[in-house]
């Protein structure tokens, strides 16, 4: 599958594209600065030996043409982008990963948003698209790095059982990571929110944690 990743250049963007182009899928490294982006994209190639040769860089609009869509672009400029790109993205299955958070003192503290999640916002915004959220949990840096020995489970929720199955099948060739569908995309809500808690450990213990189900 080709998949664009808008906003793909940050640490989280990077890690996604690593682990999605080792199992054989084609990947988009979204940009307002094109040039930026090819740099990203050549970096994130040299440090996975050869195992993510089908990661590029190109503009958002590019990456948006893609068969499924990332977002993967700080929550400040998650609604513009995806408004900018809503005819590219109708009928497509788009997937948030943006939380909504802030930093106070040694905490990360999630926001409280005007639809409850940025999920919730960004289908508003594109109401001819599918959208569903995952991605949050997973640390960037064990994402990037192939050999970590990352595992962990990763939720997904989604109005449309089809899109979660989508989502979920492109995480069942990843080892380590194992897909959960989660619901609808109500619960987009608790799931981005829990993040801040997540960072906040990992800030407190000096960690890369991950959330790992048991029982299932």
């Amino acid at each position: 599958m080709k998949i664009g990743i808008l906003g793909g250049t940050g640490p989280a963007g990077r890690g996604l594209a690593v682990r999605l182009a080792s199992v054989g899928h084609e990947v988009v490294l979204g940009s307002r600065d094109a040039d930026r982006a090819a740099e990203v994209a050549a970096e994130v190639r040299r440090d996975a030996g050869g195992r993510a040769e089908m990661v590029t860089g190109s503009t958002n609009d590019v990456a948006a043409g893609a068969e499924l869509v990332i977002l993967a672009t700080p929550f400040e400029s998650a609604l513009a982008t995806v408004t900018a790109l809503r005819a590219d993205l109708a009928d497509k299955v788009v997937v948030s990963m943006v939380n909504a958070l802030t930093k106070n003192g040694r905490e990360m503290l999630g926001m409280y948003t005007p639809r409850g999640s940025v999920a919730a916002m960004v289908q508003a915004a594109l109401p001819n698209s599918t959208v569903a959220a995952s991605f949050h949990h997973l640390p960037a840096g064990k994402m990037e790095d192939l050999d970590s020995g990352l595992e962990a489970d990763v939720l997904v929720c989604c109005d449309d059982r089809s899109a979660t199955d989508v989502v979920i099948g492109l995480l069942e060739p990843i080892d380590g990571l194992r897909g959960l569908d989660a619901g609808s995309l109500s619960q987009a809500a608790a799931i981005e929110a829990f993040t801040a808690v997540a960072i906040t450990l990992n800030i407190r213990y000096k960690t890369h944690s991950t959330i790992k189900m048991a029982g299932l």
